[in-house]
């Protein structure tokens, strides 16, 4: 699969589903962390777009903490309009920034989550497309999505997609849609209703760790 065009039609992807929605949905709490609907797609903009501010004296602010940097970034970002969003994100589609460590697989796994933690709460269910769901559980079991899944989550755990030819590790089976394993193994516990198998227990305990 050629993964660049599929990075920048989930980025369009976003741009529409952000145009949308309404102030109140906008406002909605995400599946992510504390972020809206909307700080999700700042999030978005944020990794690809010229910084609102300096970079290195808000991560100064932040105590050096890059996580606590990039959601003040996210919520600086978000401040724009809507209308303004949407076309930061248009604009941007095909930006061929590459992210260290992570790739191409990172940044494509990245945009098909959190465009599902903005649309699940507003029960916005998105098709997300088969072979671009393979490329982001290989990358997430892969050792190398670094701010993803940390290795110990899907350790000893055998992953089997029901809807995806796809499967991978040994263990306790894990199986499922291939939307709700990647949404999984990111954190995501409302996912886990979805899967099935004994190791669903054993996942559960890690995210909750």
């Amino acid at each position: 699969m050629d993964i660049q065009p599929a990075i920048a039609d989930e980025r369009r992807r976003v741009a529409d589903l952000v145009e949308s929605l309404t102030p109140e949905q906008l406002e909605t709490p995400s599946l992510c962390g504390d972020w809206t609907v909307k700080q999700v797609a700042g999030h978005l903009l944020a990794a690809i777009s010229k910084p609102p501010t300096p970079v290195l004296p808000l991560i100064a602010r932040s105590g050096f903490n890059i996580h606590k940097a990039n959601s003040r970034l996210a919520a600086l970002v978000a401040e724009r309009s809507p209308a303004d969003l949407a076309q930061g994100l248009r604009d941007n589609a095909e930006n061929p920034f590459r992210p260290p460590i992570v790739g191409y697989p990172g940044q494509l796994t990245d945009l098909q989550v959190h465009g599902q933690d903005m649309r699940r709460p507003l029960g916005l269910p998105h098709g997300l497309r088969l072979e671009r769901l393979r490329v982001s559980l290989e990358f997430l079991v892969g050792g190398r999505a670094v701010g993803f899944t940390p290795r110990r989550r899907v350790a000893g755990l055998r992953f089997e997609a029901a809807d995806l030819d796809w499967s991978t590790g040994a263990g306790p089976l894990v199986t499922g849609p291939a939307e709700a394993l990647m949404l999984a193994m990111t954190g995501r516990v409302v996912a886990l209703t979805e899967l099935d198998g004994p190791g669903v227990a054993i996942l559960r305990n890690r995210l909750r760790a």
